[in-house]
């Protein structure tokens, strides 16, 4: 058996090659430029069979570790939706973001992109100026108080981009615009100046039906669709509360201009969780699971200074300083870690940064993205924010459905008010329109003023004064003020939401750059290192040769593997075992097993792994077994070392 044999990967052997990972994706057509032999459309992307294997079972593994781990209630609703129901969420109004054209030859660029992507060029150059002035120091030291002096100069330019920078996502559209005045910036790909920043609608408008009479948008995000039906789903949780509902589709943003391949598109996929609390109890039942668990927070307070520095904190610390606000939210940034660790994103690479005031969506009162870093920064793949009860209510106003939780109490609320009685006969013949502005000034008063008019009454008489100084004489006969008891056995709330939103499609991307790696010994064979939980190919079954005799194995070995529910492909090309194996490495398949003649004399089968190229061998029904635990997560590689024996032959001709 191969005891605790692991033979050493250097994944870092050679500098990460982002043209080189973006040549292979397309090679192996992972995902490709929409309507491409038309010249296409920026942001709009086609995915190939790997990138739609990728994608489907990370949205697999999302569904079992958040719709099934959590009991979560899953809905599928329309993408085209009526103008009035974002008029109402306020989309229509808020939904925007800051561009500028530049003035010569209208290229339309966002503003805050602009001004982030020049000042990290700038910092860059500056840096490399920098190092360059403290080397002629060093070289002419007769001469250093007089070469020390733009090197200080440099340093405060740098300190003053990287506080904009901390702090960029707070600017309003006239703060981006005094920040391009003040820094000459212009557009880096013409020279020429921009405008002034103006707000650009993110939606895509449409209409619905022949005539075009009902305007309406195709859905920014999936969230409108669950609060719309949220009586539904509470009834469908037998009225309590909390609980959540899930939902995986399509949403659609007119991005001004998407230059960043998949990290900025026009079309994409969303997995979007709405968990509904009592606002008066917004613990979580399941916090002391992951109480412990340390996470990378860069909060707003950080950020409003200039800085990014990051803290690493318990989750349960973090809420319990306020840092975090509520433990539903404190548990929900928790499973969004364990998520995008799971599926292969670096840890190291991976912090929640909160939004800061100015940035804060219209709906949420706190909000953190999950960031991950990628070859053109920190992208925001994930945002879990809480939106209190903005969406139930207002849309309850609006349509006059209440969209509330009835609660029964345990034991009922037993109170006493004063209640005012009028003789409405009287009043309204006596006073006429005065009466309203009465009810008007006894309904605005408070208990005191209340206990006090009721104490003028019981002498005789009281005088009420509006507000434009009219005055009217009241008398025990016409108005009276009790004390009623009044008995609660129902409390009636709006419930708040915290929402967890996730952009499949970036978190795809950021993936495949940190799983992305080239063979110590050949910068040309890159290895994507996915886990085999979410790899769009499990196993690879390499037969010797495409021979007749090599059939009747490939076919026992593929249907056992089918059986088991293991995605696997057969490469019979007459290439060598190792070229094959080598273009599968590139589309990230885990694990290989190779059919040769002692598989038909001896039934005996190599079990290769990826990263390490090591291969194992025995019993082709001792294998099988194997290779489907391995899949299935319920065995990992060193362990498999344990059971099989290592392969020591040459088939592979790695």
């Amino acid at each position: 058996m191969a005891e605790n044999f692991q033979a050493p990967v250097n994944k870092t052997a050679h500098a990460f090659d982002k043209g080189r990972l973006e040549s292979m994706l397309s090679t192996r057509f992972f995902y490709a430029p929409a309507f491409e032999i038309y010249r296409g459309v920026a942001g709009l992307y086609d995915y190939g069979p790997p990138g739609s294997s990728l994608q489907a079972n990370i949205l697999a593994e999302w569904r079992k570790h958040f719709i099934i781990e959590e009991h979560m209630l899953e809905l599928d609703t329309t993408i085209l939706t009526p103008a009035t129901v974002f008029e109402t969420s306020g989309h229509v109004a808020r939904f925007a973001d800051w561009m500028v054209k530049d003035i010569k030859t209208g290229d339309v660029l966002r503003a805050d992109h602009l001004v982030k992507n020049v000042l990290e060029a700038r910092i860059a150059g500056d840096k490399e100026a920098r190092g360059q002035a403290v080397r002629v120091v060093e070289d002419e030291k007769d001469k250093k108080k007089k070469k020390a002096k733009p090197v200080k100069l440099l340093d405060e330019v740098v300190a003053e981009y990287e506080r904009i920078l901390a702090q960029l996502d707070n600017y309003s559209g006239p703060e981006l615009g005094q920040l391009l005045r003040d820094h000459n910036i212009t557009n880096p790909d013409t020279g020429n100046a921009v405008s002034e920043p103006q707000l650009f609608n993110l939606m895509f408008a449409s209409s619905i039906g022949p005539t075009g009479q009902h305007p309406g948008y195709l859905r920014p995000e999936t969230a409108q669709g669950h609060f719309l039906n949220f009586s539904r789903l509470l009834e469908f949780n037998n009225r309590r509360v909390p609980f959540a509902s899930a939902q995986i589709g399509r949403s659609f943003r007119n991005e001004i201009s998407p230059r960043a391949g998949l990290l900025r598109v026009r079309e994409f996929t969303m997995a979007e969780i709405e968990h509904y609390v009592d606002p008066e109890n917004k613990r979580h039942e399941r916090f002391h699971e992951v109480r412990d668990v340390e996470l990378d927070l860069l909060d707003r307070h950080v950020q409003s200074s200039g800085h990014t520095t990051i803290t690493r904190i318990s989750i349960g610390e973090a809420v319990d300083k306020g840092i975090v606000a509520n433990e539903t939210l404190g548990y929900f940034l928790v499973r969004i870690y364990l998520f995008l660790i799971k599926i292969g994103i670096n840890p190291k690479r991976l912090r929640f940064r909160q939004h800061m005031s100015n940035e804060m969506a219209h709906y949420a009162t706190d909000c953190w993205d999950a960031e991950i870093e990628n070859s053109t920064g920190w992208t925001e793949c994930v945002g879990c924010a809480d939106r209190a009860a903005y969406d139930l209510t207002v849309h309850s106003a609006k349509t006059g459905h209440p969209l509330v939780v009835q609660e029964e109490l345990k034991e009922p609320i037993v109170t006493e008010k004063l209640v005012v009685g009028y003789d409405r006969k009287t009043l309204g013949k006596t006073l006429g329109k005065g009466f309203a502005i009465i009810q008007s000034v006894v309904g605005g008063m408070n208990e005191a003023e209340l206990l006090n008019l009721k104490g003028q009454l019981a002498q005789g008489s009281a005088v009420i004064v509006s507000p434009e100084g009219q005055q009217f004489k009241l008398t025990p006969d016409t108005l009276s003020i009790e004390w009623k008891t009044f008995t609660q056995s129902v409390r009636e709330y709006t419930p708040n939401v915290i929402e967890p939103s996730f952009g499949i499609g970036r978190i795809l991307y950021t993936l495949l750059e940190h799983s992305f790696w080239s063979r110590e010994q050949d910068v040309d064979r890159g290895v994507l290192s996915l886990p085999p939980i979410i790899a769009p190919t499990k196993v690879l079954i390499v037969p010797l040769s495409p021979r007749d005799e090599f059939k009747p194995l490939v076919r026992e070995v593929s249907a056992k593997l089918r059986k088991a529910g293991v995605f696997s492909n057969v490469d019979d090309s007459n290439q060598t075992i190792g070229k094959r194996y080598a273009r599968n490495d590139e589309l990230g398949t885990p694990f290989g097993l190779t059919i040769d003649f002692a598989s038909i004399s001896k039934r005996t089968m190599t079990l290769r792994e990826r990263d390490t190229t090591i291969q194992l061998i025995g019993d082709i029904d001792e294998v099988i077994p194997i290779v489907i635990e391995l899949v299935n997560g319920s065995m990992d590689w060193p362990e498999a070392c344990q059971r099989l024996s290592i392969y020591e032959g040459v088939q592979s001709l790695e």
